[in-house]
């Protein structure tokens, strides 16, 4: 798959208000990406009940809706892949340990396992922890030391990164054009693309 990366990491570095993990960038750089379909011959790094957790997770973050979301494009996948090759030590137990309090905090509100919540108690619970964490993000102040992210925003960046980077985000999501054509320097709105950023710049393409 042809990109331009930069003009990917940019938009998810913008989602994230902030800048990109040295993991998610280490990942781009050695071609990891979201693909539905592609067969994976190595042990996951996840246990088939974390697996669950993270892709319900990652469907909360970029749901189905008219467009496909994060499952849709793989991402669960990419996320397991990216933990198991690229994440250090340090980052995988951090990783671990805090889906394990995550699911202890699932147990505890609601006395059941997160998977086995309604929808609203899902996404009441993804919100609560992804807020807790941004509040104590932008609460960091020191300097030359980086932010160690939790679970849930290390979630969120592997998502995000997964889903624009994959030709499922990428085509359907943003604009995309295989083969571009002339210059039309003034267009109706609907037809330059309702108003959707480029996946990349014209001229590239999967």
């Amino acid at each position: 798959m042809l990109m331009d990366r930069r003009e990917a990491l940019q938009r998810v570095a913008w989602l994230m208000g902030g800048a990109l993990s040295a993991s998610a960038l280490l990942a781009i750089r050695d071609g990891y990406s979201a693909t539905p379909s592609a067969s994976n011959d190595k042990p996951g790094f996840l246990g088939p009940a974390q697996a669950i957790v993270v892709s319900t997770v990652a469907e909360i973050i970029v749901p189905r809706t008219d467009t496909p979301g994060a499952i849709d494009a793989g991402v669960p996948g990419f996320i397991d892949s990216v933990l198991r090759d690229v994440y250090t030590e340090d980052e995988r137990n951090r990783y671990i340990t805090g889906l394990t309090a995550f699911e202890a905090a699932a147990q505890a509100e609601h006395g059941g396992k997160f998977v086995a919540l309604e929808r609203p108690q899902q996404v009441a619970l993804v919100r609560k922890f992804h807020d807790a964490a941004v509040a104590e993000e932008r609460a960091f102040h020191r300097p030359h030391v980086r932010f160690q992210r939790p679970f849930l925003l290390m979630t969120k960046e592997l998502t995000l990164l997964g889903f624009f980077t994959s030709q499922v985000g990428a085509t359907k999501v943003l604009q995309y054009a295989a083969v571009p054509g002339a210059y039309h320097g003034c267009v109706p709105l609907k037809q330059a693309g309702e108003g959707r950023t480029w996946a990349f710049p014209p001229g590239l393409r999967f």
